[in-house]
């Protein structure tokens, strides 16, 4: 049997470049981070960073499009490997979910270090007149969204309590508690509101990619928790 010839450099980065627009063609999430990036290096370019700010950045978007690729090679490399559920297989690939996550939130960070004291005065003064709220108020926002998805699932007659139907309960109270940490938080509110968002929008990712809510549910649901949050707080803060 002859050899296998090994790919000349040439080849090694056309595989290179396959595997990249595989991931783009294939998952919305890096599609996600590479518009986000874009986005990043325009902001950086406009407001004319430094060039230490600069390789901040580019380390950071570097990192959460290494980590969505590996992410991405697990879990075709477990669904390869197993047809059935799995917890070992489970457990990879959400520790592989957790590394883009960290880079996610470190790529926010940075971002935020570069770009907080380049933020137009109207938005920043928007974002800190946010005022502070007691706590009681926000569980009580908290007990009503519960309260409204579970008449909302009786009146359609549509999925439990916990699990399915219209709206979807996971995807209210997040973003229910994304508008809430808004308003109490006393300080840096826009990178907490920000983190506090890509939770909400991960959490509501959760529902879509297991099944158990359509786009419309989780819409429903995020607009539910949203609305009413800030509703409530803009009354009784």
């Amino acid at each position: 049997m002859a050899a296998r010839r090994r790919p000349s450099i040439v080849q090694s980065f056309n595989y290179a470049f396959e595997g990249v627009i595989h991931v783009l063609r294939t998952q919305r999430n890096m599609r996600i981070h590479f518009f986000i990036a874009a986005v990043v290096l325009f902001l950086a370019l406009y407001f004319g960073v430094r060039r230490f700010e600069l390789v901040a950045l580019l380390l950071a978007i570097a990192f959460v499009l290494i980590a969505e690729m590996v992410n991405t090679a697990v879990e075709a490399t477990i669904d390869l490997s197993t047809t059935s559920f799995d917890p070992l297989a489970k457990l990879a690939k959400d520790i592989a979910a957790g590394a883009v996550l960290i880079a996610s939130v470190n790529a926010v960070a940075v971002g935020y270090i570069v770009f907080a004291h380049r933020i137009s005065q109207p938005t920043y003064r928007l974002v800190n007149q946010l005022r502070d709220v007691p706590a009681d108020l926000t569980l009580i926002v908290l007990i009503l969204i519960i309260i409204l998805v579970i008449a909302s699932k009786a009146i359609t007659g549509r999925g439990t309590p916990l699990r399915g139907g219209l709206p979807s309960g996971h995807a209210a109270l997040a973003f229910g508690c994304w508008m809430a940490i808004t308003f109490i938080t006393p300080q840096h509110r826009l990178l907490v509101s920000t983190v506090a968002l890509i939770m909400a929008l991960l959490v509501a990712q959760t529902r879509l990619e297991s099944g158990i809510h359509t786009a419309a549910e989780v819409a429903l649901g995020a607009i539910i928790g949203t609305l009413v949050s800030m509703i409530l707080f803009q009354a009784f803060a």
